[in-house]
């Protein structure tokens, strides 16, 4: 199972129709097609009834769904603290260069006396 067959999977439960969840995702309806069948098949479980109007969630799609929901959820969360820690130790680095180009200068550190 993949993090897009999880990302198609809930924009196909949250739209209850393949054009329309095809459209948010952004892909044509012929892979998403393929990518919740496979998706089903690798499960052993149909997750959706096919209807004229549109796929009605079965109940083992309503248990994925609340458990990928959880998943893309800590993902995205994961994803920004991980940005987040290298936008901090950028600006640490930053900092920290300045802070030793204030105090060596460019002739390097100073030394007794007041000269390089």
């Amino acid at each position: 199972m993949s993090l897009d067959q999880l990302r198609y999977f809930v924009a196909v439960a949250e739209e209850c129709h393949l054009t329309r969840a095809a459209a948010r995702l952004h892909i044509s309806q012929p892979p998403l097609t393929r990518q919740i069948k496979s998706l089903e098949d690798e499960l052993g479980v149909p997750l959706f009834e096919r209807t004229p109007k549109g796929m009605r969630l079965l109940p083992a799609a309503r248990v994925l769904l609340d458990r990928a929901r959880g998943i893309l959820a800590s993902l995205d969360a994961t994803v920004a603290d991980v940005r987040a820690a290298a936008r901090e130790s950028t600006e640490i680095q930053a900092r920290e260069r300045e802070t030793h180009e204030r105090c060596h200068g460019e002739r390097g550190p100073l030394r007794a006396g007041g000269h390089a």
